[in-house]
């Protein structure tokens, strides 16, 4: 290094004198002369006897390594080539051979050369050796290491350094470290930097750790030290490796040895970015902005420590090395968790409000702050993304489009999707495109909010989905509103796009499809056969998709094929999640409940046993299934058994205990031992519901028993339990058979109101509207509440309606009504 500064200075005048424009680079040919040609350059090289001094000149234009820069100068200005325009020419076949695609004939070629008069070198194969590198051609390099040992030919600094960054882009780096290590070292072959980077780049790419820990021990035996291309290096592979804490470390250190700059400080952002510490990555984007606008030579990075600026990229000894793997398994060093960033902090920052004099500068400047704001997503941080959007503003940085979508997605997690379209409408009205994941985010939002259709049409502004997830939240949002119509259309979508469904879109497929039968109707042979159709067409994708089965999907087809009461199917998926998962007491319980609901007593209780021999603990629902299994059989004494073993494993009994119990006792007939549970579970201060209630009222009204109806309702009112549609029908039929129509009409309205008192008050004048209103649309909007899953109150708005039109007069205070004040004075 000493060498290049004192030879640039002694002779960089005299080429000046000659070049007067200087030297420069394209994005063509990376970098080329401003003046002058390559014969010129050779010239010029002869004319001042030592190549070494163009190379200073060149080099002060061009940011790449020192030996990178050799390898490539002599590959392309024909520097250190043999004069033998033989080889030369052989060279030159068996790299056009090679650009061709003829493998074959470039073989032969590299083996017939060195048959002239001249002594073959390692200088023959440069030319060979380069183009494997460009290309990268590994295999190809390998053949030539062959026929080098074979031929006697000692390995130069050159061709070392070439084979090795072939090998390295095409993904040999088992194969890079041994040629490494093959050779000693000699006057021609010594261990550079530059070779140790480019193993270390390997290392990242490849995301070996390994590879990495071995290379900087091989590079502190050899005192080599390290510069700013091997913290670049290290930097990624502990990205790579989600390893925020070596970050820090990388950041620490590169702190003390370097100054700053755009590039660096760019790198160093998306990576704390990408690591989700939001807090550092704010840090550095202030440095970068104070760099860019203040022109700041030193920059803070901790209270008692400033960064030194050394004039030249001296490689930094290894004495505070990173030690890699102790870095990688220690969780006390560096922030582990993501810190909640100061907003305070970040107001009072100093932003001088300006422009940037180059595009590069702006372009960095903008990725930087998209990083940031992106990074906001995960933690919901929205108040910051939309102060850093701000800011970029003030500073005159025009948001990029992935600035749009960070902020974009950030307000929809945690205010909603109609914030995010509204910044959408601002994007658009700038002429700016939104991303794919700009639109899929903005659907998921909508899923989320059960607004299918706006968030259909937002998924088909996607031009290209990358994700299933979108689709998934779509059909899991028509899962939840029972609109398997919908599905199908867009899982069509999802195979059109060809969008690769994964495990959770069949989970939701089997949930939306594997049952043909709506709410309240029962499987029968048409629908049976119609799910075994579906199913089947499910797992057939699957198996063509390469899914397997989970548990959630297993457990999602056996809800189904209980659902159409599918006995021998619902066995048989019980053995698949038997075989092939640790299927535990939840998926036994979906079996038991189909069972019971089949009023298959003793296949449920082969399947308790089999649950119970296979060492699972069963939970109170199926303490409680089993009773309701007791009721069919008519064993009071199993059902005591029971419930002690619910006692034993800590469940005390709750109301679906009592329900199940309240039904086994109604199977005997014995209604008053069913009023004393009732008694009891009133007692016990548990969350009761109608369903218990209702369970006695069903049979008693089968059996005409006036008085147990009347009883049960008493206890209902008093224990503050709304009726249901359920109860209704049950009351109202137990009167009407015995002739108290008058009696009927009562009761029937007084429920009525109360399954209406859950709803607002300033809703009864909306529902008196709905209750006289003469039109023929007003059935229609009652019945739309089937559709927000309000079935209980558009029941009771019919009741209403039905006894409006009789002729009895609605009243909203119940407790004026005859019938609810008989029920208190004879009950008390």
């Amino acid at each position: 290094m000493c060498a290049r500064v004192s030879l640039y200075k002694l002779f960089a005048p005299s080429i000046r004198k000659l070049y007067p424009t200087g030297f420069g680079r394209n994005k063509d040919t990376k970098f080329s002369l401003r003046k002058g040609t390559q014969k010129e350059w050779r010239s010029l090289t002869t004319l001042h006897g030592e190549a070494l001094l163009i190379f200073c000149e060149l080099w002060s234009y061009i940011d790449v390594s020192f030996e990178s820069f050799i390898e490539y100068f002599t590959c392309h200005f024909g520097l250190g080539y043999p004069a033998n325009p033989v080889t030369r020419s052989l060279q030159n076949q068996i790299v056009n051979a090679l650009h061709l695609g003829e493998r074959g004939r470039a073989s032969t070629l590299l083996s017939h050369i060195g048959h002239d008069k001249h002594v073959l070198k390692a200088n023959h194969f440069v030319q060979i050796l380069a183009y494997c590198a460009m290309k990268p051609d590994p295999l190809f390099v390998m053949e030539i290491w062959r026929t080098m040992e074979k031929k006697g030919i000692d390995m130069n600094n050159k061709c070392h350094t070439l084979m090795i960054e072939a090998l390295c882009k095409g993904d040999y780096l088992e194969e890079a470290f041994n040629l490494m290590n093959s050779f000693g070292e000699t006057a021609d072959l010594y261990p550079t930097l530059h070779k140790y980077n480019t193993l270390l780049s390997a290392s990242a790419k490849m995301s070996s750790v390994t590879h990495a820990s071995k290379c900087l021990d091989l590079m502190e035996h050899n005192m080599l030290g390290k510069n700013e291309i091997t913290y670049t290096q290290l930097l990624k592979l502990a990205v790579l490796q989600k390893n925020l804490s070596a970050v820090h470390r990388i950041w620490s250190e590169y702190a003390r040895y370097y100054s700053f700059n755009l590039i660096s400080l760019r790198k160093f952002i998306r990576s704390f970015t990408r690591l989700g510490d939001l807090t550092t990555a704010c840090e550095a984007l202030r440095h970068l902005v104070d760099l860019v606008f203040h022109k700041g030579s030193t920059i803070k990075i901790r209270t008692k420590e400033k960064m030194v600026i050394p004039t030249l990229d001296v490689p930094i000894p290894f004495y505070g090395n990173l030690e890699w793997d102790k870095c990688k398994n220690d969780k006390k060093i560096g922030y582990q968790e993501i810190v909640n960033f100061d907003l305070n902090e970040v107001k009072t920052v100093e932003m001088v409000l300006g422009h940037p004099k180059s595009i590069p500068v702006t372009k960095i400047l903008r990725l930087s702050f998209t990083d940031v704001i992106r990074a906001c997503v995960p933690p919901k941080n929205h108040e910051l993304a939309e102060q850093l959007f701000s800011q970029m503003q003030s500073l005159g940085i025009k948001p990029s489009r992935g600035a749009y979508d960070g902020l974009i997605r950030v307000l929809i997690r945690e205010k909603g999707f109609h914030d995010g379209i509204e910044v959408l409408k601002l994007m658009q009205q700038k002429n700016l495109k939104p991303h794919d994941s700009t639109f899929a985010a903005i659907s998921i939002g909508c899923s989320e909010s059960l607004e299918l259709d706006l968030a259909e049409s937002f998924l088909d502004e996607v031009a290209r989905p990358k994700s299933a997830y979108p689709y998934i939240k779509l059909l899991e949002a028509c899962d939840t509103l029972d609109q398997p119509e919908r599905g199908v259309h867009v899982f069509g979508k999802m195979k059109h796009l060809k969008v690769a469904p994964d495990i959770k879109t069949y989970e939701l497929l089997f949930s939306l499809f594997g049952n043909v039968n709506a709410p309240y109707e029962y499987g029968n042979i048409l629908s049976q056969a119609e799910a075994a159709k579906r199913i089947k067409a499910i797992e057939d994708d699957m198996a063509r998709n390469g899914v397997q089965h989970s548990y959630v999907s297993i457990r999602n087809l056996l809800r189904a094929l209980g659902s159409e009461g599918m006995i021998s199917g619902l066995l048989h998926y019980l053995r698949v999640a038997e075989n092939q998962f640790t299927p535990g007491t939840p998926i036994y319980n979906i079996v038991l409940h189909s069972l019971i609901e089949a009023k298959e007593a003793q296949m449920a209780i082969n399947v308790f046993k089999t649950l119970m021999s296979h060492g699972y603990r069963p939970n109170d629902v199926t303490c409680n299934i089993m009773i309701d299994c007791c009721s069919i059989t008519g064993s009071f004494i199993s059902a005591q058994g029971l419930i002690a073993m619910m006692i034993r494993y800590g469940y005390p009994p709750q109301t679906q205990t009592y329900t199940a119990l309240v039904k086994l006792v109604l199977a005997l007939e014995d209604f008053d031992e069913a009023s004393t549970l009732l008694n009891q579970a009133c007692s016990e201060g548990i969350q009761l519901d109608a369903l218990l209630f209702n369970t006695i009222m069903n049979v008693a009204s089968w059996k005409g028993r006036i008085d147990i109806i009347e009883y049960v309702m008493d206890r209902m009112h008093k224990e503050r339990v709304l009726p249901d549609s359920t109860t209704c029908g049950h009351v109202f039929t137990a009167y009407v058979n015995q002739g108290f129509y008058n009696t009927a009409m009562e009761a029937l309205q007084v429920m009525s109101i109360h399954m209406l008192s859950v709803e607002e008050e300033d809703k009864k004048t909306v529902f008196e509207d709905l209750i006289y209103a003469e039109d023929s649309e007003t059935e229609l909007r009652v019945l739309e509440l089937f559709k927000d899953s309000k079935e209980d109150l558009a029941v009771a708005l019919f009741n209403l309606r039905w006894c409006a039109m009789m002729g009895n007069p609605i009243s909203w205070s119940t407790d004026q009504s005859h019938w609810v004040k008989r029920l208190a004075n004879g009950f008390r």
